[in-house]
């Protein structure tokens, strides 16, 4: 399981990508294609055409990092096919990346601490 920690910035690329890119070309794509940086420490992800596949890349601080997953027999669930990007919290990201109807996630709200008097 693979779960980004807190607070992170999540991009999701809604057009497919050519999945024969590496990290570098994947980076190029981000500042190109997303006029984004990817040396922010944003997670990117990025989908297949068939959608089984999903390539995630970031910054850790020292180095770039790219992971790929695959799903077997099944589809990751993508917001619908366009130029752009898309933000998602770290649990919705954890959602999609096991496979789970991510839209249909709830995020449980907290309300900000009443100041005192």
């Amino acid at each position: 399981m693979i779960v980004p920690p807190t607070g992170v910035r999540v991009l999701v690329a809604t057009k497919p990508v050519d999945f024969r890119k590496g990290m570098d070309g994947l980076a190029a794509y981000v500042e190109q294609q997303l006029l984004a940086d990817p040396f922010s420490g944003v997670i990117y992800v990025f989908r297949a055409k068939r959608a089984d596949k999903v390539k995630l890349l970031f910054w850790d601080g020292t180095v770039i990092c790219l992971v790929t997953k695959r799903l077997e027999g099944a589809k990751f669930c993508w917001p619908a096919i366009e130029d752009g990007v898309m933000r998602l919290s770290p649990a919705l990201l954890s959602a999609l990346l096991e496979g789970q109807q991510w839209s249909r996630v709830h995020m449980r709200r907290v309300r900000a601490p009443q100041a005192t008097q």
